[in-house]
């Protein structure tokens, strides 16, 4: 969410920004915007003098009392209501002038980094850097759920009949394998100085409103019927929300979050034959780290956040590369963002298993996240990354680990919470 002063002083950069974004319907907003607040704050200038002229003419009445004029002061006290009434009408306007600013400045996407690449769509996303070699092996690799069967690891038909399509069922060594990964995330994080917290997995609309778009809100999350209740899409949502309402004096910060929690999604779109299996589902798990920090150090935590994935990767034998999303693959609160694409030798392909953002001081103006510091108050920046996604990240493990006999290495660092394992076979 744009500072509206901003706005207000450079349209021209915000319809810009829009442009990049490829979002031009919404160019009209921002004459809108300004109109509209303009006569907020005219309204407003007119309720404040009427509200200063009622309050002297309200003071006149106990003099008048006390000089025995009744009359007058039954006059004045006239002039009184007639300006309180006024005022109530011009109270009623600066309201639904400010609601409707508040509405629109909602849609209108947030200003993104000038670093950001320009294109239409993830097609357009830029590759940066590639960790560890792509390794393709002599022998076919099958299908992540095939792999899992063989294990008798995955139950998708029992799922499809006790929730439907997008659930699963994990079993024996691949459910091991699955809490093994999310408990060594934890640790992991733990080690890099992270705080482990365990949130709340539903939210209020308020909190929802404020880290996410209305068109995110809508594709992801499942409302709670008869309840002001959302399921989280990811703990990024409850994290940042635990900051709601609060001012942090400077120097508590950064706020260095790394929770654990499941995730609900609706998925809507169409999925391709890639996306099979466990690939995109309604129910996963993920560890997430979040950064609450001030507005100067926000472009280092996003470099060391994505790195803490590309590390915790790598520790487990998996390549990985980097892309810049571009600006029209940025979500509108997102001022920058990298995915993490780890290698996938059956598809011979990289493909998205972590995305880290930089939102500058949009969640935290939604949410009024503020920072108390030496030349006064200003709004924090918050930042989020994956760190793991055990679907996914099975998908990855299962295939870069892979023997030709169908046995599965267990990397050193994965060994101590496996039992001691050193293969799944």
């Amino acid at each position: 969410m744009i500072d509206i002063k901003f706005l207000r002083e450079n349209p021209d950069v915000v319809k810009q920004n829009i442009k990049n974004k490829f979002q031009d319907e919404k160019l009209p907003l921002v004459d809108e915007v300004i109109d509209l607040d303009m006569k907020s704050r005219e309204a407003k200038g007119k309720a404040d003098a009427l509200r200063a002229e009622r309050n002297k003419i309200s003071k006149q009445i106990g003099a008048l009392m006390a000089q025995g004029k009744k009359e007058e002061a039954e006059e004045t006290k006239k002039l009184v209501t007639a300006k309180s009434e006024e005022l109530a009408v011009l109270e009623e306007q600066e309201k639904e002038y400010a609601e409707k600013v508040n509405k629109i400045m909602m849609v209108i996407p947030n200003i993104i980094d000038p670093s950001v690449p320009i294109g239409k769509d993830d097609s357009e996303n830029v590759e940066i850097e590639k960790f560890g070699e792509p390794i393709v092996p002599d022998f076919e690799i099958p299908y992540h759920t095939e792999i899992m069967e063989k294990f008798d690891g995955i139950d998708l038909d029992a799922a499809g009949k006790v929730a439907g399509n997008g659930f699963y069922y994990l079993m024996g060594d691949i459910a091991r394998l699955h809490s093994a990964i999310i408990s060594y995330a934890r640790d992991f994080m733990i080690d890099r100085g992270f705080t482990y917290c365990v949130p709340p997995f539903m939210i209020r609309s308020n909190v929802v409103t404020g880290v996410m778009s209305f068109a995110e809100m809508d594709a992801m999350m499942y409302k709670i019927e008869g309840e002001d209740l959302y399921l989280i899409g990811t703990s990024e949502h409850s994290m940042i929300g635990k900051f709601i309402d609060t001012i942090i004096k400077e120097d508590q910060l950064p706020k260095t979050l790394t929770s654990y929690s499941p995730c609900f999604r609706k998925e809507k779109g169409a999925h391709g034959i890639e996306e099979r299996g466990v690939y995109r589902i309604h129910q996963f798990e993920k560890q997430e780290m979040i950064v609450v920090c001030k507005p100067e150090e926000s472009p280092m935590w996003f470099d060391k956040l994505w790195q803490n994935t590309v590390d915790l990767f790598r520790s487990l034998d998996i390549p990985v590369r980097t892309l810049e999303c571009c600006s029209g693959d940025l979500a509108d609160l997102k001022v920058k963002s990298i995915d993490v694409e780890a290698w996938s030798p059956r598809q011979k392909k990289y493909f998205e298993v972590g995305s880290c953002s930089n939102l500058g001081d949009a969640q935290a103006r939604r949410l009024k996240i503020r920072v108390d510091g030496e030349n006064g108050k200003y709004f924090a920046h918050t930042l989020n990354n994956t760190v793991v996604a055990p679907p996914r990240m099975l998908i990855a493990f299962l295939e870069n680990n892979l023997n030709e006999d169908g046995t599965v290495n267990i990397p050193k660092v994965l060994q101590p919470y496996m039992g001691g394992k050193e293969k799944i076979q």
